[in-house]
């Protein structure tokens, strides 16, 4: 009997893990989003005028394209090596250059109606070629010139991809050249398309001389020498002219015409004195003046601004001299007439915009405009402006604070940026757009705060807050006085970008941030123990500041301070409309600020260091309480210091031979035990199998009465750290709840405070509800708790019976959480670096406990909480516990069962800075640091997950919006047809169909429907052999799929979706396709039909998204007969 009731109960666990397994895979998941701000290590961009697309390769060997707001795609070499050069060709192929002398051919291709970057071929040059120093594209032909440092060129044909059998040998070129010239010219530094001739190409070797060759005759036409190290040449548009630059910082410009000499002697634009060489020049024609547009880059004067990075542009009268903070790898210019696809029709070039990438950002500079100024960035933006120090994510900001942000912003940075049109337009985003407002925090070393928009794939500028503006500072004065200065001085200097490595003064650093969207309060925690309570004003004005002193060791006399000072603060300072400072609040020591805590509701905060914490009420400005957690034999003043001066030499030497003693006899024990008879005998310790899919607790209590030996893991031993150490006096967290702490039955408001040491400190609040400036708010020791292994704790967090953590502040007056059950059986979880532990409230007995230090051999470093919501059943939702350990692991855990749900491998467990700078947002993602310029985003939600979806219009598909387009049907067979639509005329190559279909038999039908496609809906003129049909799987709750009778389809897809087909269950065991109608845009529909097909043909390109496309209707005849199974 009870063998049976025990198979019952296992059969009906094993049901339950199998229904907990299915809801996992609807919850949780992995997925690497995107990554925000400037790729790092940037060596190489390009721009494809006709697809107006940006490609970005770095030194890391990742490549990115980006176009239009939300078109970004991105891929990685497999070797890792720095890209050199980027070549496009105006179709959906693209070359790269890298370091180990090989091409890599790469094609955006299309995957489930999105595109995606592929790398199709690459192409090693097998020590064929040394090292290449110069390259230059042929569209026409596609072909790709490589010069060397030996002086040849070798051709690739990019069709084929592999080498030509044609060279270009240095020793051919000279063959014409005269006797003078009969010299070694030097390693190919430059090979230009002539822009009228397609088949000559100006060849400039090192030494100073070029060559015209023409490449259908193999010959040498004219040869042209300079006695000056040659860098670049440019062409002029109408072929007659062409501009040298070179090493000694001149320029001069030729005619085709006349070999001997240039028309003028080599001009050096900040001569006379000795200057850097020009790397690279543009000569553009525009239409404004009949003046060139001149720009270069380098040039300036070795002795007096040789450490500058500079741009020049020339253009009549108007000089500029860009000015970056970091080394120029590369510009162009973006020409009307090549976008226009009329390069060789227009007389101008007629350049608007001008595209500098820098090692550390790129900017992108009207040419338009009267004052030259920059455009604003929708992506690629400087997130490391001044480097980042610490970072925060507020989740659905509300309207009106968003609104107010971004109006504020503007006010900001409306004056210095172009009000034109972003340059950059290709490609199509289809992404829905944004109903939730997400916003990224970043603090930095300057002592600035910059609020982005990461609501969706872009980061964005949104707010910058400067708080160096509160202190007072002298050299803040003096850079706005140099850059006034800098207008008068030559040459005509002027600063770009945003990146500024430096900072004023070290102590400035944010290391803290915390804010309240509802209550619209910010608070940033300093180096320099600043705390600074800022609070949102649309109108800018003029405040007397404050400050209140909280002294944290005002019981340890003899302690002695050996850190830096205070920051000096400014008493009265006109603020800007945004966030502006209520109370300014001094730690003393003025150490770090290691944790911040903000309850809004209860007007406090708390701050705490390396030497205590303290509680501060600051609508009145004064402090509740400070709490020196230092050990009372540490008076060294050394600040977050992890060694204490007062151990001995001797002493530490004792304590390490101890360890390593008691280390061996703990492994002797390990390794075997004594038996009666004397003889050692091994001990098997068995260890369980950790399942990456737990089960529920009730679960687990079965699985522990059935195996025990099985089911308990194998621990390591946890060495205690010693409680005399320094750094356990560091406060690690923060936290207020309202609960129950000393009453089960009264909940009370509470403060608690975790150390370095795991010392928990809990204090009980008395906050007046009214006439707060009669009666001051209390805050008294009630309780303390002391981890055993004295583990830093990482995260202090109280949960209801329902195990929904306590809401946040004002959330529940807005109706943005539910309110918490406070009829008691509350719970506290306190996670320290090797523990996760459940306390009950009041009692603070243990109710769960998982060890990860002494199981997994890992410790915590972030700990949140997530709300996951089906991606199945939106209606269900629960909050886990993630960890973050510091082997780059994130660890899911249910509340508060704490058993463990998944384990994921998410950060490189050597990346030390992108461990410690990540952080999780409420629905499932995270953000970390993944260079010093780029965050990562991840997530491991099912259901939220932000990426790229972007679709790329090939050049060679496109047709004109004032084009019709039309289907193979005769106009006489449809109610809503014309008699004078006519086919198409222009030749189409290729097409792309998209299935989306929200049943599993419309995929079963694949090849039959594949067939019917291509013989009645592609085009007549189409290569059906080329074409692309794919099947894409749609939710099956898409406005798109709900029918109603004699209702228009609807569609809610991008214009270059396709198809659209849907089913109505019949109920039969067979799908049978009768009378398939192709159903266009206006059309009826026929609900008895089984099926509806929407057509959108990836020929068109709609100008104007609510503009409607004529088209005729396709009807057709035939019959599927498939058999398919039914999943009740």
């Amino acid at each position: 009997m009870e063998s049976m009731l025990r198979k019952l109960g296992l059969k009906k666990e094993h049901r339950d893990m199998e229904m907990r397994q299915r809801l996992q895979k609807q919850l949780f998941g992995f997925k690497l989003c995107v990554e925000h701000g400037f790729p790092n290590k940037a060596s190489a961009v390009a721009y494809d005028p006709e697809l107006g697309l940006l490609c970005i390769g770095t030194k890391t060997g990742a490549l990115k394209i980006f176009g239009a707001p939300g078109v970004q795609l991105s891929a990685q070499h497999e070797e890792n090596f720095a890209v050199l050069n980027i070549f496009c060709f105006g179709q959906s192929h693209l070359v790269t250059l890298c370091t180990d002398n090989s091409l890599h051919l790469w094609e955006i291709a299309t995957q489930d109606g999105m595109s995606v970057l592929q790398e199709t071929q690459s192409l090693p040059f097998e020590n064929r070629i040394n090292n290449i120093s110069a390259s230059c594209s042929l569209v026409k032909t596609e072909e790709l010139l490589l010069g060397t440092e030996h002086g040849h060129i070798y051709s690739v044909n990019l069709r084929t991809f592999k080498f030509l059998d044609q060279v270009i040998y240095q020793e051919t070129v000279m063959q014409n050249a005269p006797e003078t010239c009969r010299v070694n010219p030097g390693a190919v530094e430059s090979v230009v398309l002539h822009p009228t001739q397609p088949e000559k190409i100006l060849i400039g070797y090192n030494r100073g001389l070029i060559a015209f060759w023409n490449m259908r005759q193999n010959k040498t036409e004219q040869i042209y020498n300079i006695s000056l190290q040659l860098e670049c040449i440019a062409m002029h548009r109408n072929g007659k002219e062409f501009m040298t630059a070179h090493g000694n910082g001149s320029y001069a410009v030729w005619s085709m015409a006349d070999i001997q000499k240039p028309k003028s002697a080599p001009t050096s634009p900040y001569g006379p004195f000795p200057c850097k060489a020009i790397h690279k020049l543009q000569w553009k024609t525009t239409k404004s003046g009949g003046h060139t547009l001149m720009v270069f880059s380098g040039g300036m004067p070795r002795a007096s601004h040789g450490d500058h990075h500079t741009v020049t542009v020339m253009h009549g009268t108007k000089h500029v001299v860009y000015d970056f903070t970091s080394k120029v790898v590369d510009f162009f210019t973006i020409c009307s007439t090549e976008e226009l696809h009329a390069h060789s029709k227009s007389e101008y070039d007629d350049p608007h915009t001008l595209v500098v990438l820098v090692e550390e950002e790129i900017v992108f500079i009207d040419l338009h405009s009267e004052n030259w100024p920059v455009f604003r960035a929708p992506y690629l933006a400087t997130v490391h402006s001044s480097a980042i120090t610490c970072s925060a994510h507020v989740a659905n900001v509300p309207k009106t604070m968003w609104t107010k942000l971004f109006e504020a912003g503007n006010q900001q940075m409306g004056l210095t940026y172009s009000s034109e049109e972003w340059p950059i337009q290709g490609g199509v985003s289809l992404r829905p757009d944004v109903t939730v407002q997400d916003m990224l925090i970043t603090g930095h070393e300057d002592g600035s705060v910059r609020f982005w928009d990461v609501s969706s794939t872009d980061i964005s500028l949104i707010y910058k807050l400067a708080t160096v503006n509160i202190f007072n500072l002298s050299t803040a004065n003096d850079e706005v006085d140099n850059n006034a200065d800098m207008e008068d001085e030559w040459p005509p200097f002027r600063k770009v970008g945003t990146y500024d490595p430096f900072s004023d003064d070290p102590r400035l650093a944010i290391q803290k941030i915390i804010m309240c969207p509802l209550s619209e309060m910010l608070i940033i925690g300093g180096t320099a123990g600043q705390i600074i309570i800022l609070q949102f004003e649309r109108e800018g004005r003029e405040l007397d500041l404050h400050r209140v002193d909280a002294n944290l060791i005002c019981d340890r006399d003899n302690f002695i301070w050996k850190g830096h000072d205070a920051l000096p603060l400014k008493r009265e300072t006109k603020f800007q409309p945004g966030f502006q400072p209520v109370c300014i609040v001094q730690l003393n020591p003025p150490a770090t600020c290691t944790a911040l805590a903000l309850h809004s509701e209860w007007q406090l905060l708390s701050a705490g260091t390396a030497h205590g914490f303290t509680v501060i009420d600051y609508v009145k400005r004064y402090v509740v309480q400070t709490k020196c957690t230092l050990n009372i034999n540490d008076v060294t003043g050394i600040g977050e210091s992890t060694m204490s001066r007062r151990k001995s030499f001797k002493k530490s030497l004792r304590e390490s031979f101890r360890r390593m003693q008691s280390g061996r006899s703990q492994r002797r024990r390990r390794l075997g035990s004594k038996s009666d008879d004397g003889k050692m005998r091994p001990v098997i310790a068995q260890r369980k199998v950790v399942r990456e899919l737990s089960t529920t607790s009730s679960q687990h209590r079965n699985m522990d009465s059935i195996d025990h030996e099985v089911s308990k893991p194998v621990e390591r031993q946890v060495e205690a750290r010693s409680s005399e150490d320094s750094a356990g006096s560091i406060v690690r967290s923060l936290y207020f709840a309202d609960t129950f702490l000393t009453s089960a039955q009264t909940p009370s408001p509470t403060f608690w405070a975790g150390t370095n040491g795991g010392h928990i400190f809990i204090y009980q609040l008395s906050i007046p509800s009214t006439g707060r400036d009669i009666t001051s708010v209390q805050c008294n020791i009630a309780k303390e708790i002391r981890l055993k292994h004295h583990a830093p704790v990482v995260s202090i967090c109280v949960i209801d019976r329902n195990a929904m953590p306590l809401p946040a502040s004002f959330e529940v007056q807005h109706e943005r959480a539910k309110s918490p059950d406070m009829s008691g059986n509350h719970s506290v979880i306190i996670c320290s670096e090797e523990q996760l532990k459940v306390f009950s409230l009041p009692s603070l007995g243990v109710r769960e406990k998982v060890k990860l230090t002494a199981v997994e051999g890992t410790k915590v470093r972030k700990v949140s909480y997530v709300n996951f919501r089906s991606r199945a059943d939106e209606s269900y939702m629960e909050c886990d516990l993630v960890a973050l350990t510091n082997q780059g692991e994130v660890h899911v855990y249910s509340v508060p069962s704490l058993r463990r749900q998944m384990k994921y491998e998410c950060i490189k467990r050597d990346d030390g800075i992108g461990i410690g700078s990540c952080i999780f947002t409420q629905n499932g993602e995270a953000f970390y640091l993944s260079s010093s310029s780029e965050f990562s985003r991840f997530s491991i939600s099912a259901r939220n997950i932000t990426t790229p979806m972007c679709l790329i219009q090939m050049s060679n598909e496109g047709i004109s919006a004032n084009e019709s387009v039309v289907s193979k049907r005769s106009p006489g067979n449809s109610p809503n047809s014309s008699a004078n639509r006519s086919p198409l005329e222009s030749v189409t190559t290729s097409q792309s169909i998209v299935v989306r279909s929200s049943n599993s038999l419309v995929r079963s039908c694949e090849d039959d429907l594949t067939m019917f496609l291509k013989q009645n809906v592609f085009e007549q003129n189409v290569n059906t052999s080329s074409s692309n049909i794919q099947f894409v799987d749609t939710p099956n709750s898409h406005p798109a799929l709900r029918h109603e009778e004699n209702a228009l389809l609807t569609e809610d897809f991008p214009d270059r979706q396709v198809l659209m087909i849907d089913k109505y269950e019949n109920g039969d065991d067979t799908c049978e396709l009768e009378d398939l109608r192709i159903v266009e845009e206006g059309d009826e529909l026929i609900p008895d039909l089984p099926f509806l097909l929407q057509v959108r043909r990836s020929t068109t390109i709609m100008l104007d998204p609510n503009q409607i496309m004529s088209k005729n209707t396709v009807e057709a005849k035939t019959t599927i007969s498939r058999s398919v199974e039914y999943d009740h």
